[in-house]
């Protein structure tokens, strides 16, 4: 087995805690289903969320999937003029036998363009 990181990221319509741990969790079980993971498979998740993010946690939303025994640290990105509004971003370290040109990485809901050469159409 290799470790491999895993990137993705989601745009939020509003700061509304439900919407978060909502599209949170639909970003972390899209890099499993895509990268055809389980969540034994993951080592550690590092999340983001933009300054304009505050009503939730993101790691709440990976927990209420189960994933309760992975080590996880959310953290607030830097606010950089223009950056692109409400987003929630992630850094799995995962366990896997794929080469890492196989890595599907996840940009959900308008974050494409945060990185078109990574995001899997």
């Amino acid at each position: 087995m290799t470790v491999r990181a895993l990137r993705g990221a989601t745009q939020l319509d509003t700061d509304d805690a439900e919407h978060l741990l909502e599209r949170t969790a639909e970003l972390m079980t899209t890099v499993l289903d895509r990268n055809e993971l389980t969540p034994d498979d993951v080592i550690s998740i590092f999340l983001t969320a933009t300054p304009d993010l505050r009503s939730a946690f993101p790691a709440v939303a990976v927990r209420r999937l189960g994933i309760t025994d992975v080590p996880m640290m959310c953290a607030q990105e830097i606010a950089v003029s223009g950056a692109l509004p409400r987003v929630v971003r992630l850094m799995a370290h995962v366990e896997t036998t794929k080469p890492r040109s196989a890595m599907r990485h996840v940009y959900l809901h308008g974050t494409t363009v945060l990185r078109d050469d990574l995001a899997d159409r």
